[in-house]
């Protein structure tokens, strides 16, 4: 294995019927991935590759498999790195240290979408300590995160049919709160009225409205992450690589036992609870009253102080890291709202609109009245760059009051971006990315 091997993702498994359409449907989906056949060719992987998630087959690993998780996550630490088991549904495992458990088969796009879930979560998790770090120097407490102790919540969407009744009655049987929804009005008035942690829809013979609904999710930011199992009928059209593509998390066949499949909703729902603890506790950060009183964002100096001890992390965690300066264009609007003092009125506005945009592992800061920064862990200058551009185009499309009489004017970014190589060129790359965006106002 050489350096210019760009893999992402280790599979660990005997069989090439399971390694080479999983290997080949990740590679196309941007997961480059390499096959180890043991446990010893994973450690080596994990050794010489920039890894960021393992798939074990344990159905050919066998005992050998049931404790790698933990050999595996401990020769990578402190980096946190996920471990997908796939196999039966078994609570036992999660004791094991794997991160989720999919029954087989595993599609290429069902593991893609868990795999970039589960990353972002570790890259989170990593994030929540250091800021505990920084918080800590500054006198200020951050919790650990808890895990919600109450029964799962499940809503079931779908005509009564039989086998779907059977699935419901299933998910009860677990401990599951299952609540009923017939049609996709109903189901959405339900997700925006209460919290669920997975969804289970019902395909029926044509599918078309449990897609919809999956698809709707993924457009929904707050239910963009809540796992959606569709529970296809007997004469259903929808195929598996439509059904993961629209946004599905997971299918279950009439062949597989009802048991058998609230197993793997309750598994679904169990990953996706410690995923939100984890967002809900980075979240509680941002109020935690050592930030920019006006925006809500890391002030100048706490910035600093952070995103040294991010850099610090980045080289031993192996991961990249990217700084993104937005500074407000001199337009001709903007100078004169900032003359007559609405660009200052609307500062406070825009910086909680940056901090709402960003993921909640991201640091986004005021360095200055019109200056703003971010702190993009696991993040390259490309997409560094396309997240700065992103959080510049929706505040593009905000209108801000000018004063009575005067049309309302609107917000452009210059922006910089550049590469964090380690703790000395923290401020270094910050310097460089400040410049760029200032080198694009002189433009």
């Amino acid at each position: 294995m050489t350096a210019s091997v760009h893999a992402r993702v280790v599979i660990v498994t005997r069989d090439d019927a399971v390694a080479g359409p999983l290997s080949e449907g990740l590679d196309r989906l941007g997961w480059r991935t390499i096959t180890a056949r043991g446990p010893y060719a994973a450690l080596a992987a994990l050794g010489d590759l920039q890894i960021e998630a393992v798939i074990v087959d344990l159905r050919s690993l066998g005992e050998e498999g049931l404790s790698l998780a933990r050999r595996l996550k401990a020769a990578c630490a402190p980096r946190r790195l996920p471990v997908i088991a796939v196999g039966d549904p078994d609570p036992d495992l999660e004791r094991r240290e794997f991160d989720l458990t999919i029954a087989a088969p595993l599609h290429p796009a069902q593991a893609a979408l868990r795999i970039e879930s589960l990353v972002r979560s570790a890259v989170a998790e990593e994030e929540f300590e250091l800021r505990m770090e920084t918080f800590a120097e500054r006198g200020r407490r951050l919790d650990l995160p808890d895990m919600d102790p109450t029964p799962f919540k499940v809503l079931a969407v779908g005509e009564p049919a039989p086998q779907f009744l059977a699935l419901s009655n299933a998910l009860s049987n677990t401990g599951a709160e299952v609540v009923g929804a017939f049609t996709a009005y109903t189901a959405f008035d339900y997700l925006h009225e209460r919290p669920f942690d997975a969804i289970v829809l019902w395909g029926g013979e044509t599918g078309g409205e449990a897609l919809s609904i999956a698809a709707g999710m993924r457009r929904n930011t707050r239910l963009y992450h809540t796992p959606a199992l569709l529970y296809l009928g007997d004469d259903s059209s929808v195929t598996m690589s439509e059904a993961y593509h629209r946004g599905v998390t997971d299918v279950a066949s009439p062949e597989t036992a009802e048991t058998e499949t609230a197993k793997r909703v309750v598994e679904l729902s169990r990953s996706y609870r410690r995923q939100s603890s984890i967002r809900r506790a980075l979240e509680k950060a941002r109020s935690s009253g050592v930030m920019d009183a006006a925006t809500g964002l890391f002030t100048r100096d706490l910035f600093a102080s952070h995103l040294g001890r991010l850099a610090h992390a980045s080289r031993i965690r192996n991961r990249p890291l990217s700084v993104c300066v937005l500074k407000v264009s001199e337009r001709a609007d903007v100078l004169q709202a900032r003359a007559s003092g609405w660009l200052d009125r609307a500062i406070p506005q825009i910086g909680s609109m940056i901090g709402r945009l960003v993921r909640v592992e991201d640091t986004a800061a005021r360095l200055a009245p019109e200056v703003f920064a971010l702190a993009l862990p696991a993040t390259t200058v490309t997409a560094a760059r396309a997240a700065g551009e992103r959080i510049a185009a929706v505040i593009g499309c905000t209108a801000f009051e000018a004063g009575k009489g005067e049309q309302p004017f609107v917000v452009d970014f210059d922006i910089g971006v550049a590469a964090v190589d380690g703790a000395p060129s923290a401020g270094r790359a910050l310097e460089e990315a400040a410049a760029r965006a200032q080198a694009l106002k002189a433009g």
